[in-house]
């Protein structure tokens, strides 16, 4: 199971599709459960909350049971919000009960160049609810005040378990090559 972790619009699934890619692994990106929900509950709704973790739950416990090569799954994580954390820890949990490795990949951009991303055609063609490019520029930068969305020290228990990749400059190929090296995928 690899994570890719990171601020809104860093580029996880452009870089999840292309580990994908190189390895065979499936892409679950985290707009694949958002979008469809948004389309009935608000997303602050206790019905869009508990459908979207309940989905992703049961589809980490199929895919962890089945003989899939591997998982990748992008998430925004609020590094000082221990419910982030917990919540990352379920969604691993079926997978570290089978003894397979979890791996966290985390980006980092600068925020000039997350909101030029955060227009870019295939980000608009799956993310529906980000088409708003005046809500989405808004909603990116007040996620980059109100949160850490970037780690300091918070995988330091597990350096060979992550990665950390400013990718301000990089291309996505470039940065799913660095992350299938480091973690020997």
């Amino acid at each position: 199971m690899l994570f890719v972790v990171g601020p809104a619009a860093v580029g996880k699934m452009t870089v999840g599709g292309a580990i994908a890619e190189r390895t065979g692994f499936k892409l679950f990106h985290n707009h694949l459960t958002i979008e469809p929900l948004l389309r009935l509950f608000p997303y602050e709704s206790p019905q869009f909350q508990r459908l979207n973790h309940g989905f992703r739950e049961q589809i980490f416990a199929e895919a962890a049971a089945s003989d899939l090569p591997g998982l990748v799954f992008t998430v925004v994580w609020d590094f000082d919000d221990p419910a982030d954390a917990a919540l990352v820890e379920r969604y691993a949990a079926p997978f570290r009960e089978r003894g397979a490795r979890v791996l966290f990949l985390e980006l980092s951009a600068d925020q000039g160049v997350r909101l030029e991303r955060n227009a870019g055609e295939s980000r608009l063609a799956e993310k529906a609810s980000k088409r708003d490019l005046e809500w989405s520029n808004g909603n990116l930068v007040d996620m980059d005040t109100k949160f850490r969305l970037n780690s300091v020290d918070d995988f330091a228990h597990i350096p060979e378990s992550h990665l950390l990749i400013d990718n301000t400059e990089l291309e996505p190929d470039e940065v799913a090559r660095r992350a299938v090296e480091y973690f020997g995928l």
